[in-house]
């Protein structure tokens, strides 16, 4: 229970927060909303950042902070993680996604009544491409899962130094949350230019569901019908990247 309530809070703060700058800048009088759009999103993708990095900090010594099905899986594939808590962690991943949503929801919600503008609104929660083509969607999300992924596992990797005959782990230790938020910089300025490189399922249909559910005014359809590419697209990614990683280590 102590892993699964790790992955719950973990996964709240990163979607709290990261859907939290989001917000910020979107919607109408904020205190961050900006006329400037180049600026955007650079301020969008360094919250998402951090909001990695604090996430993962809290809930690392208790889960291993993962916090995404992706790396979830991916652990599993590689023999670092038990197919058999694959499920719990997966579906706490998924309510902390929608606890975190719900909670940018309550915070931001006088500025929701304020924005006209529907895809604002749904933007806050999901990801959105810039131009919808399903198959060139799906492709980019399985690109950046599969580098986030393919390095994310490289950084996990740990070796061992010996000194007067005893052995001594070595690794990034706490500083591992920190590499992770740099990863998901790197990728999402790079590569999150077609679809926003959502890089996890739970971040993206937790929110989608509480979207669905809570009484935004004049908010618009859900876009279910994209719904699928920042699922599976993702998890493709993770396992094409998993693989490869068993191969090369093998």
């Amino acid at each position: 229970m102590t892993k699964i309530s790790a992955e719950i809070i973990g996964t709240m703060i990163l979607v709290f927060l990261g859907n939290g700058v989001v917000a910020n800048i979107i919607l109408s009088k904020t205190k961050g909303h900006s006329n400037n759009k180049n600026g955007e999103w650079i301020t969008i993708t360094v919250g998402w950042a951090l909001a990695v990095f604090m996430g993962v900090i809290v809930s690392a010594p208790y889960s291993g902070g993962h916090l995404n099905p992706c790396v979830t899986i991916s652990f599993a594939i590689i023999g670092k993680f038990s197919w058999k808590l694959v499920p719990f962690y997966v579906f706490s991943q998924l309510i902390g996604a929608m606890l975190g949503s719900l909670f940018v929801w309550f915070l931001y919600k006088d500025h929701f009544y304020e924005t006209q503008e529907q895809k604002k609104k749904l933007s806050v929660f999901v990801t959105i491409p810039s131009i919808k083509n399903l198959s060139s969607n799906f492709l980019s999300e399985v690109l950046s899962t599969f580098i986030f992924i393919f390095v994310s596992l490289y950084l996990s990797t740990e070796g061992t130094i010996f000194l007067e005959q005893k052995k001594y782990p070595i690794g990034l230790g706490s500083l591992s949350s920190l590499s992770s938020a740099l990863v998901v910089l790197g990728i999402v300025l790079s590569l999150g230019g077609s679809t926003g490189a959502s890089l996890n399922p739970a971040r993206d249909l937790g929110p989608r569901i509480i979207y669905s559910i809570i009484p935004i005014p004049d908010k618009g359809e859900s876009n279910w019908d994209y719904a699928l590419i920042p699922i599976f697209g993702p998890i493709v990614g993770c396992i094409i990247a998993s693989t490869l990683y068993l191969i090369l280590s093998s």
